[in-house]
């Protein structure tokens, strides 16, 4: 046995958790048609199979019918998730990982032109922010019906195998009766705590008598909103003492905050940049208040502080949850004394943002995540020849090609134009509030160094120089350079977002950042100028300010504009930019009325624009290469077939370009690029 706090195992009722490590409900949103299929299951089966002791599915399961997905939710009210969910719980099974759902009615947290268009409802007709729905006060009837929904979708959970189910009670319905924010009601389910409590006590009744004393049921809970005029702390701890004494849950699953806004949402999930586990001596708090149960979650992305959370008897199962999508298998590596391995959550949060864009969670450093029928997380060696791959360009993408085909067993080398890895991540951590994201070159850098592979710096690669290392596989990862929008006339005049983010020119007393792109690039620059005390204008021709940002990064540069009174313009371009004295006019123009015209008076104007490829050396390699640089893109794709089409018989080697290399993209992006060709080699 172990004697480290988070291998030991943890008994509650009836069900054994071999260590003290869960992932807790979240939405990846990989549901087909309201339903986990195949993709769902993959996802939850890696991280069984990496050696977590508890994975709960769903973030949340919907238990109505008027409770329309917000962001890919399953359907639990449907009979046929039934056999979906089983196969799920046997994969993760089949690792003794014990497997749970998150059930709800998601209240006035959805929209109500979604799915059958029906009515969205709460405890009162009180808007929530981020979702915008009017919704009605639900009635008597509605409340008979959704207690029902609820009973029955815990039975089809049950009827599935799985170990148990939790209500999902911050944000939702269920804690819209709790909270004097949100329950305006002058009725039995109104007024007093006791009132207020009523719907989810007639719920847990419902849900017992459908699945019975023994099945594990819990509730992920609010326990303080943080909000004036919210659910208080005082009254938290006591609904989660009055539901410990119920008898009718299992556990308590500790939230604090309030999410009915994107600022407020950040705060009870934090970003890259903010403190790791905020929350979690308030749940120690409501653990000892309450001396039942308590599981959690919120930014434990690092095993030092999951261990503490558990040694210091804070928390009965710590959730890391995000961390396992950086790394599906942190308790496999812990176990075998490879904690210096896990590849560590940078708090990026690309994964939540392409939630709430619409698209399916993906890590910003681990392109296997939700892609484990294509690709695998652990990387197998090749039972091919062993080949000699020079990669040319540091920054995330060529490492990323360089870690996966020396684990392959190539034999690798990495030339990189400048005295230290990072590329175009070495920009973005000049933002203190960003310096997190090293860890996404640091890891890589770690694994280079144990598989062997050699890094020459300062090397400014030619054609030559490639040529001399007689490779037989040539990856070109020389990222791009920024590049300006278009401007008819003051090209010359104009900086880049890279000159301010490197250092290399300073901000100016009165500054207008011309963002062209939407993405990190301009508003990190733009943080940067702000906090440097320039007075900051910052034009976008975009409808929506930063639309390559989703909504909970774009929190903390709100924040920041707001604190240095940054000045916002958006649907408006920049069109030209003249000197005139000291200073420079830069000329606005609109895509919306012809003809219209404004003129800005600063010292310095910031453009950003993306990047154009740095190819010169692609094409200088092309002749010499078997491919000409062509890739089979069916191939790729489909992971079957030649990926290189052979063209040049006098070829030496295959050729080819990723991430920005090819175009402006992002570092998953590049990353993806890495990953999914030297798989192939």
């Amino acid at each position: 046995m172990s004697n480290d706090p988070l291998l030991q195992p943890f008994r509650l009722k009836h069900l054994t958790f071999k260590n003290r490590v869960m992932s807790t409900s979240h939405e990846p949103a990989y549901s087909e048609d309201g339903m986990p299929k195949e993709r769902y299951r993959l996802y939850h089966a890696e991280k069984a199979k990496g050696g977590m002791a508890l994975t709960m599915t769903a973030g949340s399961a919907l238990v109505s019918r008027d409770s329309p997905a917000a962001f890919g939710n399953l359907e639990a009210y449907r009979d046929e998730i039934v056999p979906w969910m089983r196969e799920l719980a046997d994969a993760c099974h089949e690792h003794d990982c014990k497997v749970m759902i998150q059930l709800t009615h998601l209240g006035r947290r959805t929209g109500w032109n979604r799915a059958d268009w029906l009515p969205v409802l709460s405890a009162s007709p009180v808007r929530e922010a981020a979702h915008r729905a009017f919704p009605k006060e639900a009635e008597e009837w509605d409340i008979e019906r959704i207690v029902a929904d609820y009973a029955s979708a815990a039975e089809r959970m049950k009827a599935a195998g799985l170990d148990g189910i939790e209500f999902e009670a911050y944000g939702h319905l269920m804690d819209g009766f709790w909270s004097p924010a949100t329950n305006r009601r002058a009725d039995a389910y109104g007024g007093s705590l006791e009132n207020r409590m009523r719907f989810s006590m007639r719920v847990l009744d419902a849900v017992r008598d459908a699945v019975g004393p023994d099945f594990i049921v819990g509730i992920r809970m609010v326990a303080d909103e943080d909000l004036e005029t919210g659910l208080s702390r005082a009254e938290g701890v006591e609904i989660a003492q009055m539901l410990a004494r119920s008898g009718k849950v299992d556990f308590l699953n500790i939230i604090r905050g309030h999410i009915d806004t994107d600022a407020a949402l950040v705060d009870v999930i934090p970003v890259t940049g903010m403190r790791s586990a905020p929350h979690l001596d308030f749940a120690g708090e409501v653990r000892a208040a309450t001396k039942f149960p308590v599981f959690h979650a919120a930014r434990i992305s690092d095993v030092a502080t999951a261990r503490h959370a558990i040694a210091e008897g804070k928390l009965d199962m710590v959730g890391m949850t995000r961390a396992h999508i950086a790394e599906p298998y942190i308790v496999a590596k812990v176990k075998a004394g490879a904690e210096h391995r896990i590849r560590p959550c940078v708090g990026a949060t690309y994964c939540l943002d392409r939630i709430y864009e619409g698209g399916g969670a993906l890590c910003i450093h681990n392109a296997a995540t939700g892609r484990e029928a294509q690709i695998p997380h652990v990387i197998a060696r090749t039972d091919g020849p062993q080949k000699r791959v020079v990669v040319v360009g540091a920054g995330p993408g060529g490492l990323e090609a360089a870690r996966v085909a020396a684990e392959r067993g190539h034999e690798v080398t990495v030339l990189e134009a400048s005295s230290k890895a990072g590329g175009q991540i070495g920009l973005a951590v000049q933002n203190p509030r960003r310096r997190e994201l090293v860890g996404i070159v640091d890891w890589r850098l770690s694994e280079l160094d144990h598989l062997g592979v050699t890094m020459r710096y300062d090397c400014w690669a030619e054609a030559g120089d490639v040529l001399e290392l007689a490779p037989d596989v040539v990856v070109i990862a020389t990222g791009g350079l920024p590049q300006n929008p278009p401007l008819e006339a003051g090209d010359n005049l104009v900086v880049s977002s890279w000159d301010i983010l490197s250092g290399a020119v300073k901000s100016a007393e009165s500054v207008l950042l011309y963002d062209d792109n939407g993405g990190h690039q301009g508003m990190s620059a733009a943080e940067m100028i702000g906090n440097a005390g320039s007075k900051l204008e910052l034009v976008s021709p975009e409808r929506l300010f930063a639309p390559e940002m989703g909504g909970m990064n774009h929190v903390p540069y709100m924040r920041a504009f707001h604190e240095r009174h940054v000045r916002v313009t958006i649907n408006t371009r920049v069109v030209a930019v003249r000197r005139e004295g000291n200073g420079l006019v830069a000329t606005l123009g609109s895509d919306y009325a012809k003809g219209w015209s404004e003129e800005r008076h600063v010292d310095q104007v910031v453009v950003e624009h993306g990047t154009a490829a740095n190819d010169e050396l692609y094409h200088a390699l092309k002749p010499h290469s078997r491919n000409g640089g062509a890739v089979d893109y069916e191939s790729l794709v489909g992971g079957q077939g030649a990926l290189f089409p052979q063209s040049n018989v006098d070829g030496r080697f295959d050729l080819f370009r990723i991430g920005d290399a090819v175009a402006a993209r992002n570092i998953h992006a590049a990353i993806y690029d890495g990953i999914r060709y030297a798989i192939r080699l």
